[in-house]
This record gives C-alpha cells, structure tokens and sequence, in this order.
C-alpha cells in the first residue's frame, strides 16, 4: 500500500469512528450534551483531514480555501445581522467564539461543503467524460462548466437541506418562528454556485477521494439524525 491510499484509509477510519460515535452518543447514550458541545473540535478535525488528503496543496487550492471561508463568512454576517439573505435566525453558543454574532468555525464549515460537493460532482463528471470518450463524442467546454457549476449547487442544496432540522434541534442555531425560510435554500443555492465555480477554476481537475467518502458519511449521518432526532 502506498503512502497516498494509507493517509486516505486513514482519514476515512478517523471520518467514519467520530461520525459513528457521535450517532450512538447523541441517539443512544446520556452523553448527547457532550458530544453536541465538541462539534466545533470534530469540524476542525476533518477540515485538517480534507487538507491533508488533497493532492495537489498549490496556491490555487489555498486562495480557494480562503475565498470559500471569508465568503461563506460574510454572507452568514450579512444574514445573521440583516436577514436579508437567508432569513432570520441567531447562532447558539455551541459552535464556539463568534464575531458580529457568527461562530468563527462557521467559515471552515462553508469550506468544507462547497469542496465535498464539487469534488464528488467532479468525480461523476470525470467518469461520465471517459464514458462519452469511449464513444467518441465530444463536449463543449462552456457547457461542462455551467452542468458542474449546476449539479454541484443542487448537491450542496440537498446537503442543507437534511442539515437543517437538525441542527436547529442540536442547538447549533435557531430559526425566527422554528421555521426555515425558502431564501435561505435560494441563498444556499447562489451562493454555492459562486464558490463552486472559483473552485472549478482554482482546483485544475485534482481528485480527492476522502471527500468524496466524507460527503457520503455527513450526509448519511445528518440524514440519520434527522429522521430518529
């Protein structure tokens, strides 16, 4: 075994013990209280992993990673103090230190989802060219673009999506009235597709397999949560 696939079986065991533990401890144990309060230290945790396991850490990747949080952050300060942009809420004191009432880890946390999701549409995207290689048909470079800047918007909406009941009912944040506005999926949505397409052009086609796997298992373990919560 190389050292590649070692430091991805790696990070996927590290991905798959803090995800699995955390659902026993917050449905089936009476420590639910102290699993939810060490979020902040499981997000920080698999950031460093997605760092670690990329391939290719050039300069493209790390202007990415910080446009993706100083947006991401940004745009949850513009919307926490307006509610101009996805509706009203407030952020609990779980996720940790805040500036202008957002938690700092918030940033890294858009990161996260905005690279998941653009690197498991471009795996799919990847697989489907070779296919349409095989068959000698040819793409449109432009048309490429908008389809992976499309899927991997509608991929990161899905994600929010079952993310969002539960983590009103884990107490990350709350929304006025207990209820999730249509602008905030419509900010989701635009919003992704602005930092997907900064990393279609940063990231120069780098593939990274524990994202791909770490995207399955958020979504998996969200999904769970928000049906037995």
């Amino acid at each position: 075994m190389n050292r590649k696939r070692l430091v991805q079986n790696i990070a996927l065991f590290i991905a798959l013990l803090f995800h699995v533990c955390g659902l026993i401890g917050i449905l089936f144990t009476s420590y639910r209280d102290w699993f939810i309060q060490n979020t902040p230290i499981n997000l920080l945790v698999i950031t460093g992993l997605l760092i670690i396991t990329h391939p290719q850490k050039n300069k493209g990747f790390f202007l990415f990673f910080i446009a993706a949080c100083v947006a991401g952050f940004a745009a949850e300060v513009i919307g926490i103090n307006t509610g101009l942009l996805f509706g009203h809420y407030t952020y609990g004191n779980i996720l940790g230190t805040k500036l202008f009432d957002v938690p700092f880890i918030i940033a890294i946390n858009w990161f996260m989802i905005i690279y998941c999701t653009g690197m498991v549409t471009q795996s799919y995207e990847n697989y489907m060219i070779k296919k349409l290689d095989e068959r000698g048909m040819a793409i449109n470079k432009r048309m490429l673009l908008a389809s992976f800047v499309i899927d991997a918007a509608c991929l990161a909406f899905l994600f929010d999506w079952v993310m969002e009941p539960v983590a009103s009912k884990l107490g990350f944040w709350q929304w006025e009235h207990n209820e999730i506005p249509n602008s905030n999926y419509v900010t989701w949505v635009l919003i992704s597709a602005l930092l997907l397409a900064i990393f279609r052009k940063l990231n120069n086609n780098s593939r990274n397999l524990f994202a791909v796997n770490l995207f399955i298992i958020q979504l998996l373990f969200f999904l769970v949560l928000r049906t037995f919560l």
